[in-house]
């Protein structure tokens, strides 16, 4: 008998809301979004980062009170669930097996909402416990840093670590919808409001190079926290990002993953560095390795090699750290064995991003050790303070 075919068509459909005070009683964002969802009131679980809590310090009662206010819209079931939140929180499945407990425990069903509340990691878990809990539960992301708003919380992509390496255990599930309050910036350590312009420099440097001219235009507004310019370019780099979503290869089945320029590196440096080293930190050191790369190896002109350049060091993006110099060949140890789990993660052949001008990327599918070494070599110039017209 011939096969039976099956052809499945899903539409997924979720915005991203840019507001402010969002847990004032008088802003209407977060209420009209459960509302959407139909019969009311929804019930809710709250899982909030530790840290935002510690700089918010009246955040869980702000929620409490606006649930209050909206009440025939929401039904908070429980205090809000405070949990650590950084990169450690993504190394086992602790806080994963806490929330579907909460999910049990308060009857929070495929109709119901988790509202993750904190940075692109806890995002990432809060995800994966949700879309794993009853075959996928509604969520709604609030991204509390730069980066989770311009980049990993606009997304569809949920992840924890596992055996060393960067979200090996993940889901594709688009969010419900993800609400971006900027007023959660304020409070952000410099070190994590730097880093998450990387990510905004890296969708420029592939997509649009008018954005790049932009970023480039108000580098030291950015460098001095201008709350307004942070604002215009978090909401294009999102843009951009759900752009990329929507017209290319939303669940990566194919070999390529062009957002991920400069992250073959970055990825296996978090990890060198026990993560240290912050994720858009460690984003600025591939984009300016790949981009060193892509001069030594004839693709991209010595004129835009150095705006690039220049451009991270103005915003006070790190180019270079000595663990790019661990280990010698492809052993678990060094930088290159990042090549081939870039490769695994995906599978099919191994597909990186370069440059052949600023807004314009190309595809290669083999990387020079040499040139690589190279490339290296001159981050470590540059990093040293040499001029930045040095002969490469």
């Amino acid at each position: 008998m011939d096969a039976i075919q099956q052809i499945v068509r899903v539409e997924f459909r979720y915005g991203v809301h840019f507001t402010r005070g969002l847990f004032e009683p008088g802003n209407m964002v977060l209420r009209d979004v459960i509302a959407s969802a139909g019969a009311a009131p929804r019930r809710v679980l709250f899982v909030v980062e530790e840290a935002v809590c510690t700089n918010e310090s009246h955040l869980s009662q702000q929620i409490e009170t606006y649930c209050r206010a909206h009440a025939a819209a929401i039904e908070m079931v429980t205090a809000p669930m405070v949990v650590p939140g950084g990169e450690a929180v993504k190394n086992s499945s602790r806080y994963v097996d806490l929330i579907r407990e909460m999910v049990n425990t308060h009857r929070i069903c495929r109709h119901s909402f988790v509202i993750a509340i904190g940075g692109g990691a806890l995002l990432d878990m809060a995800g994966f416990a949700a879309a794993t809990s009853h075959r996928g539960l509604r969520l709604i992301r609030v991204p509390t840093t730069v980066l989770a708003q311009n980049d990993s919380g606009v997304g569809v992509k949920n992840s924890l670590n596992l055996f060393g390496k960067k979200n090996f255990i993940g889901t594709f599930t688009p969010p419900f919808a993800v609400i971006n309050d900027i007023d959660f910036l304020k409070s952000l350590p410099d070190r994590e409001w730097r880093s998450g312009v990387a990510e905004a420099v890296k969708v420029a440097l592939i997509k649009d190079a008018k954005f790049f001219e932009y970023i480039e235009s108000v580098a030291s507004a950015l460098a001095n926290r201008d709350m307004d310019v942070m604002q215009r370019v978090i909401y294009r780099c999102a843009e951009l990002h759900l752009q990329h979503i929507a017209g290319s290869d939303p669940f990566e089945t194919g070999s390529s993953r062009p957002l991920d320029f400069g992250h073959w590196a970055a990825h296996k440096l978090e990890q060198l560095t026990e993560y240290r080293l912050r994720h858009g930190e460690a984003v600025a050191v591939g984009i300016a390795l790949d981009t060193t790369y892509s001069h030594l190896c004839g693709k991209l002109s010595k004129a835009e090699w150095l705006r690039i350049m220049n451009l991270l060091m103005e915003l006070g993006l790190p180019v270079y750290v000595p663990e790019l110099e661990t280990g010698d060949d492809f052993e678990s140890g060094s930088l290159l064995s990042g090549l081939a789990e870039f490769r695994e993660h995906l599978g099919g052949e191994l597909t990186i991003m370069l440059l052949e001008r600023i807004g314009c990327g190309v595809e290669v599918h083999e990387m020079d050790r040499g040139i690589i070494r190279r490339s290296i070599a001159t981050l470590r110039r540059l990093e040293c303070a040499l001029p930045a017209d040095c002969a490469v």
